[in-house]
């Protein structure tokens, strides 16, 4: 029997004195800050379909490059016989680095984190984490390589380096070292010694991967008629169609049809039914259904990287602010009100229109400017806290600034900031779906917000399906950070939680 069911029946069959009370008898044990939390955002009916919306978000996020691809899975060659010569994976081969490294994450990072290890869970959602960040930052420094060695201006030394056979290796080991190194001084770990081995050992993974997909294959896709030819047998994934497979000579087609000369079959292929368009095409002929799985890593990643950025600018001046008071509050307050000024989505354009038009750019824009909200949350926070115990205690034994700040202070006074980081998320998508709806979004990238824009089209006619499936895709991640973050409101409000009592 549950010991909260034994306290309940005792409770009911006798009195309980005030020495029983104070000896600890008949209490429920005590719960955790966060478990206590979560039990009651898990009472939310709507915060719980928020969050299997967004955890349904999340893993097209991961799987959609194999999931919806218009490279088959396993392709045979044939012989004049018709006998298979050899075989290969079209669709393993055209996956880029990042799609790997994400597919890693998302298949051995759950394990990770549930597997019974002596390390707690926290310290290890850190690891992983920093992690991320590594591999995002490697493979940033990568691009900015060879975008600036293939470039028209180069000076021909480094034309003559990009076209060796050491180029790649060479490019991908300084990426690696140079985006590793300031990772080994972030305190993921307890130990210095398990620090360096994980940097060391995200950044040789996070090598290989960009050196052998270094440069990705041009995206043709002229299986279907090779197999019309006999030429090739292919098997593809579950959506056979990629989110930038055009075919002009398609018009508008609405979900459920089917090309008339179509030979990638989903039954029988005798019977000639071909793979329909589950969620109809665009009017460049492009599948709707792929780029709506795929536009949700898009929608993911700007939303987590940007508010990331963002918690980090504002955590770290609103605890300056808190601690010290005085006229490094005044200073730094004023900044806060600066920035707190700008319009983010006129900014947002603007950048557009003379920066490149990229993702990057885009979460380094929203996260630089939109981190106000986390200052002062931490400032109040840090106000409430420096006069406390601890942190007496804490400065008395000469522990430095950044211990007291960030790991003593900030345990104490993040949770608001938490709270405003699931409003900040859905701000972000929404950010993003309007500049991909006004056309300056990431350029030959999936986005709902461009599916939505393409619902009327050149001559002026409403094509439903591009309208409803990505404009439900947009209201229902919103609505679900939304409600994720008012229920945890809810669930710290300390007045709240005194009325619970």
């Amino acid at each position: 029997m549950p010991r909260a069911e034994k306290t309940t029946r005792a409770v009911s069959q006798e009195a309980v004195s005030g020495v029983q009370l104070m000896s600890g008898a008949y209490q429920a044990p005590a719960k955790s800050f966060w478990v206590d939390v979560w039990g009651q955002v898990f009472r939310r009916p709507g915060a719980v379909m928020g969050i299997f919306w967004v955890a349904v978000v999340a893993f097209f996020a991961i799987f959609a490059p194999v999931l919806a691809s218009g490279h088959p899975l396993i392709l045979w060659e044939l012989d004049e016989a018709g006998n298979a010569v050899s075989w290969s994976s079209p669709l393993f081969q055209s996956l880029t680095a990042v799609d790997l490294l994400i597919l890693a994450a998302g298949v051995f990072g759950p394990l990770w984190l549930l597997l019974p290890l002596k390390s707690k869970r926290s310290d290890r959602m850190m690891r992983l984490v920093m992690g991320a960040g590594q591999a995002g930052v490697i493979l940033l420094i990568a691009g900015q390589i060879d975008s600036y060695a293939s470039g028209r201006d180069v000076a021909d030394w480094v034309r003559s380096m990009e076209r060796s056979p050491m180029f790649v290796p060479l490019a991908a080991a300084v990426s690696a070292v140079v985006g590793s190194i300031p990772f080994f001084f972030i305190p993921m770990a307890p130990t210095l010694r398990t620090r360096i081995v994980f940097v060391c050992f995200v950044g040789v993974l996070v090598a290989l991967c960009a050196g052998t997909r270094w440069s990705a294959p041009l995206s043709t896709f002229d299986y279907e008629r090779r197999e019309m030819a006999g030429e090739i047998r292919a098997v593809y994934t579950v959506i056979p169609y990629s989110p930038n497979q055009r075919r002009l000579d398609l018009d508008l087609l609405p979900p459920g049809a089917v090309a008339a000369d179509s030979t990638k079959f989903i039954g029988d292929p005798e019977e000639g039914a071909g793979a329909p368009y589950r969620m109809g095409t665009d009017s460049q002929g492009q599948d709707v259904l792929s780029q709506m799985l795929h536009a949700c890593r898009l929608s993911i990643s700007i939303g987590l990287v940007s508010t990331g950025i963002a918690v980090f600018i504002g955590v770290t001046i609103g605890a300056l602010m808190g601690y010290f008071g005085g006229w490094v509050d005044m200073v730094l307050y004023r900044v806060v009100e600066v920035f707190m000024a700008i319009p983010v989505l006129f900014l947002l354009i603007v950048a557009a229109a003379v920066l490149p038009r990229n993702v990057f750019v885009m979460m380094a824009i929203i996260g630089c400017v939109t981190w106000t909200g986390a200052a002062r949350f931490t400032r109040a926070e840090f106000y409430r806290l420096r006069n406390q115990d601890f942190v007496q205690a804490a400065r008395a034994v000469g522990l430095p600034l950044r211990s007291i700040l960030f790991r003593h202070m900030l345990p104490n006074g993040v949770t608001p900031v938490l709270v405003d980081a699931s409003f900040a998320i859905a701000a972000a998508i929404l950010a993003e779906a309007i500049l991909s709806f006004l056309g300056l979004g990431p350029i030959d990238q999936a986005s709902w917000g461009r599916l939505l824009a393409d619902a009327t089209n050149e001559v002026g006619a409403f094509i439903w399906w591009l309208a409803i499936f990505p404009g439900f895709a947009i209201f229902l991640t919103v609505l679900s950070y939304n409600m994720i973050g008012e229920a945890l409101r809810d669930a710290i409000d300390p007045k709240l939680k005194k009325a619970r009592v």
